[in-house]
């Protein structure tokens, strides 16, 4: 079997496989084929591939040939051939008619930010391995762009307090987050709508602010579930109280498959003292504020809103290290002793994850999005 990996368009700066992950693949008695200058913006050049056993073709060859192609983004794809594996993040849930297209070519497309969040999937979890960056450089990125100090500083000038860091999420890129933000001296309140996590953000140093009447969210894989209006009205209120008390705000909440749910209103904005700062995670999907914007920083009323759902990409060698591991661990599931495809859909991880098979949509929600659609 050959496994091509193409080279991913700018702005994406990862690339599928990383040299030690092809040596993995090569040793399963599977033939890696890798896009010339694919490993390129992420600092892994042509020669680290060809020393790890990889042979450089061109992603025409590659579309042409491989049995398995590995592509991080649905756009980077292209026309490969008919039948052809293909794997990478695919966002299905708002790229259907994309993966109806996909299964009319006789494509099995496995959408790696499907994969179910269980104890066993974890060493696959992409969202997860790529959310814990985006959460480091989240906070990162509010301290390069905010006006102030993050720490307290006691100096012959005066005292400078520390900075108040709001986070609304505390999913893997919230805690992350809250590490990183206790790191560089902030202090650190934490709002979430799921109370088993209270114990884990008290013990990195943050304050849980706690709102009663929350949905149950403990089978929704650490995201977010709607919330009844009377929830929203007290969790609103709540929010916004702290929110006016920040000065920075960096927010995780996102539904599978649906709009990010508005955490931040103008009106909190417009209560936020100027110079303060608000960090989106949530802007490819609508943005947790009313003002986000995707890939833009905008400022209203002194403060800036900063819409970023990119930032593993930020970190590319290692952002593509730890996705490359989790692609690795997940293959092992679809590849034989003999280094060939063998589709096990009894395994429920192999199924959570095929989006097509066959010709035919096989995943339900997807389905039924097209259903809705027609």
């Amino acid at each position: 079997m050959i496994i091509g990996v193409l080279k991913e368009q700018a702005p994406e700066t990862r690339v599928s496989l990383v040299p030690e992950v092809v040596a993995a693949f090569v040793k399963m008695g599977v033939t890696v084929w890798i896009e010339q200058g694919a490993g390129d913006t992420s600092f892994y050049g042509n020669q680290l591939y060809i020393n790890a056993g990889a042979e450089i073709k061109s992603g025409t060859d590659i579309r042409a040939t491989a049995d398995m192609v590995l592509t991080i983004q649905a756009t980077n794809a292209g026309e490969v051939k008919p039948g052809a594996v293909l794997m990478g993040i695919y966002q299905p849930l708002f790229n259907p008619e994309q993966m109806l297209a996909w299964a009319g070519k006789g494509h099995t497309v496995f959408s790696l930010d499907t994969i179910p969040r269980t104890t066993r999937a974890q060493s696959m979890d992409v969202l997860s391995s790529q959310a814990n960056i985006a959460g480091y450089k989240a906070v990162l990125l509010a301290a390069f762009q905010y006006s102030r100090y993050f720490p307290m500083f006691m100096t012959a000038a005066g005292s400078i307090p520390p900075a108040k860091v709001l986070i609304l999420g505390a999913g893997v890129a919230g805690l992350q987050a809250i590490a990183t933000a206790r790191r560089l001296g902030a202090v650190v309140e934490v709002f979430d709508t799921r109370p088993a996590v209270k114990e884990e953000v008290m013990s990195l140093g943050a304050k849980f602010v706690e709102v009663e009447g929350a949905a149950d969210a403990s089978k929704a894989g650490g995201y977010a579930v709607e919330q009844s209006e009377d929830f929203q009205r007290k969790q609103k209120e709540k929010i916004h109280e702290h929110a006016k008390k920040s000065d920075i705000i960096i927010t995780t909440a996102q539904i599978p498959g649906k709009k990010a749910p508005i955490l931040i209103t103008t009106a909190m904005i417009e209560d936020m003292r100027a110079g303060s700062l608000i960090v989106d995670l949530a802007s490819v999907t609508g943005g947790n504020t009313e003002l986000t914007q995707n890939d833009k920083a905008v400022m209203y009323n002194g403060v800036t809103i900063i819409g970023n759902s990119a930032l593993a990409a930020t970190t590319p060698a290692d952002a593509s290290k730890l996705y490359s591991k989790n692609v690795l661990n997940f293959a092992k599931l679809i590849i034989n002793k003999e280094g060939g495809i063998n589709l096990n859909f009894e395994d429920d991880i192999v199924k959570g994850t095929c989006i097509t098979s066959e010709g035919k949509i096989v995943n339900e929600r997807v389905g039924a999005l097209l259903t809705v659609a027609s």
